[in-house]
Order: structure tokens, then sequence, then C-alpha cells
């Protein structure tokens, strides 16, 4: 066991895990489908520890969506509902083989726009080892991720005992553009990019992956698999970490 002595964590023995982030869609395939019968299908392809949730809508068809997801997965269920959709919430969730220690709320409204938000999370992965994991959805209007980006930055920074994941839809379509390079600065890295949308033929690399301390961050690719390109307009993109 060593001491950090840079970002102030005691770093236990390493560990791998898995991890993944996924726009679901509320659940409707490319085919128009509501089917959350292909959602527990391709989390069980993913076989992933933690998995970040965007466009979730918990009622859909008089089905509690995130009740049944948490009974047919075994995930432990942490939901950030953002606003109301014809009568469900709808909005984040992290889904993790681990329980949670803390998940926390952050507020990414701007304006009015759609609300958005992020769940900060962290969970005990092992004696004396702490994840901490902060799960997005931004935006569509540049002016609005450049916000978004600078809170979720502030809200990192603020507390940074642990080793961290940030992960979900950035809806960021300009490489150059200032989110992603506050981000890789911030992270200290550039990760690569797989293309995730749209499923059926990706073309833009909008879902990301981040973990710190640098060098943690291993095999990032996208999950392309039959099922995944008809159950949401979103490929999953996975990853392994060891932390």
């Amino acid at each position: 066991m060593a001491v950090n002595a840079g970002v102030g964590y005691v770093t236990p023995p390493a560990r791998t895990l898995t991890v993944a982030t996924w726009n679901i869609h509320g659940a409707v395939g490319t085919d128009g489908r509501y089917a959350p019968a292909r959602i527990v299908d391709v989390l069980a392809e993913l076989d992933a520890d933690l998995v970040a949730l965007q466009e979730v809508a918990s009622l859909q068809a008089h089905e509690n969506f995130l009740v049944d997801l948490e009974r047919a997965t075994g995930y432990h269920i942490a939901a950030g509902p953002l606003y109301q959709r014809t009568g469900s919430d709808f909005g984040n969730a992290v889904l993790s083989r681990f329980a949670f220690k803390t998940i926390a709320h952050l507020d990414l409204a701007v304006g009015d726009y759609e609300p958005r938000g992020a769940l900060d999370v962290c969970i005990e992965t092992g004696a004396q080892q702490v994840l901490r994991v902060v799960a997005t959805h931004l935006g569509l209007r540049p002016g609005e991720r450049r916000e978004q980006v600078r809170r979720l930055l502030a809200a990192i920074e603020r507390d940074v005992p642990h080793p961290t994941v940030l992960m979900g839809d950035l809806n960021e379509w300009f490489l150059w553009g200032r989110p992603l390079r506050w981000l890789h600065t911030h992270f200290r890295e550039e990760p690569m990019a797989p293309r995730t949308f749209p499923a059926w033929r990706p073309m833009f690399a909008l879902d990301r992956i981040w973990v710190s301390p640098v060098g943690c961050l291993r095999g990032l690719a996208r999950h392309s698999t039959p099922l995944a390109r008809v159950a949401s307009d979103h490929l999953p993109l996975k990853a392994e970490i060891v932390v």
C-alpha cells in the first residue's frame, strides 16, 4: 500500500474493474420499439462492474423500468431524475455491483434549456478502496456545455480523496472545442474516442470516459453487437480501469 501525497489518498492494491457508459434512449431502439428486455440483454453482454446510463425513463408502458432493471440484473442502482416526461421521471442512473457509500446530485441546468445534471457517487470496491464515479449527460448547445463542464470540474476539484471516473454522453461534436480541452487538461490525458453515435453507423464520439489518476484507464472500446446496434441509438462505450 502506498500514499500518494500529491492528491492525498492512500492507494490500496490495484484492482481491475470494467466500466461502461450508455445512452439508452428511453429503452426505445432504432426500430422504434420500446423493449427494456434488450437493455437488460446488452447489459449482460457488457458484464460491467459499473454502468452510467443516460435517457432513463423510470415509468414506461405502466412499468417501473428501474425497479425491473434492478431485479433483472442484480445491480445496485442510483437514480438521477432530472424532469418529468409524459408522467415519467427522466434522467441519469448509475448501476453498480458494489453498494453505494454516498449519492449526490449535481445541478447542471443552464437557463431555459432542457434540465441537465450529474450523479456523483462513491462506492467501496474493496477493503479501504473507494472509487468516485461522476455520470452525466450534457446539453446540445456549445455555450451550455461549456458552462456545464466548468461546473463539473469545479465539483470534482472540490473533493479529490479517491480515484475518480467521469463518464457519460457529452454531446460534444467539436473535437477542438473548449469543453474537451478542459477535460483532457484536468485528467492529464486524452483518451481514444471510439465513435458511438448513431448506433447503426457510428460517426460521432459523443460518449466519453476519463479516469484519474493518470494511467488507470485501459482498454477503451465501443460495444458493437447486433443487439447493441438495435437496442438504442447510441452504442455503449466500455473500458477497463485499474484502481
